[in-house]
């Protein structure tokens, strides 16, 4: 059994880029033969729309293929895998404690918690809305099998409305889960993540922090420590931590960030 964490551009994407980009350049050359529809100049300002649009739709087709190469688990950079276990060696906890994973997609994450704190029950929970249908429960507990990883387990869950009480984990932590959940208060998914975390405990997220998505981040930063928490920072992690500040351009991760502390 091989693992599968998959890949944040999905194999589908580039096909689909990739097939519009023909079909949009085989248009721009029918209709500058003039074998289109319309007059001489309809047929000319035909071709060069579906021709800009070619270029265009070539554009992205390369981007995601780049994209798709950095962030594979199987490729030369492996982008994807060091910011999981770049995030993961954030969180610290006692023997035998409990973490949560917000968000955990394929389970990368998790299992990257599990395998660094092997006495620890790691929980990883996800949506996996019919969106993001290639990611399941079932993909997770493959990959942690297929890792060798007993400790962790993995349900469904909302990430607005966890289903545990207060101060229940040892450990919390998210990778670029929260800027994907459209409508919701970025700072209040933060707190409601941190609800369920003991006091003591050590927190990780690590998302596209920008002050678009998430408001004023300092501020919520210095209210933390207004409430108690200890060694909060926000820690920007596309600045050679995890990645360069090229690859952050190019792969529009300039705004990763990670937030870090002890309740």
């Amino acid at each position: 059994m091989s693992t599968d964490y998959k890949n944040w551009v999905p194999k589908g994407m580039v096909w689909s880029f990739g097939v519009g980009t023909g079909l949009l350049a085989a248009g721009s050359v029918l209709a500058a033969a003039g074998l289109t529809p319309g007059s001489k100049k309809v047929k000319q300002a035909t071709a060069a729309a579906l021709g800009a649009g070619a270029i265009g739709c070539a554009a992205v087709t390369g981007w995601c293929i780049y994209a798709r190469s950095q962030f594979s688990y199987e490729g030369v950079r492996k982008l994807s895998k060091s910011i999981v276990e770049g995030t993961a060696g954030f969180i610290t906890l006692p023997e035998g404690g409990k973490i949560l994973d917000v968000g955990c997609g394929s389970g990368a994450l998790s299992i990257a918690c599990a395998r660094r704190n092997p006495n620890a029950e790691v929980l990883g929970i996800d949506y996996w809305g019919p969106e993001y249908h290639s990611f399941s429960q079932k993909l997770c507990e493959r990959n942690a099998a297929s890792e060798g990883v007993g400790n962790v387990t993995f349900q469904k869950g909302d990430a607005n409305h966890l289903e545990f009480a207060d101060e229940t984990f040892d450990a919390v932590t998210s990778n670029y889960v929260y800027h994907n959940i459209t409508g919701a208060n970025k700072q209040a998914l933060l707190k409601e993540t941190l609800r369920v975390l003991k006091k003591g405990g050590t927190f990780a997220i690590h998302d596209l922090m920008g002050k678009a998505r998430y408001g004023d981040m300092e501020a919520f930063v210095q209210s933390l420590k207004d409430e108690g928490y200890e060694d909060v920072k926000l820690i920007p992690t596309a600045d050679g931590l995890f990645m360069n500040q090229l690859e952050a351009k190019l792969l529009f991760l300039s705004d990763s960030a990670l937030l870090a502390g002890r309740k």
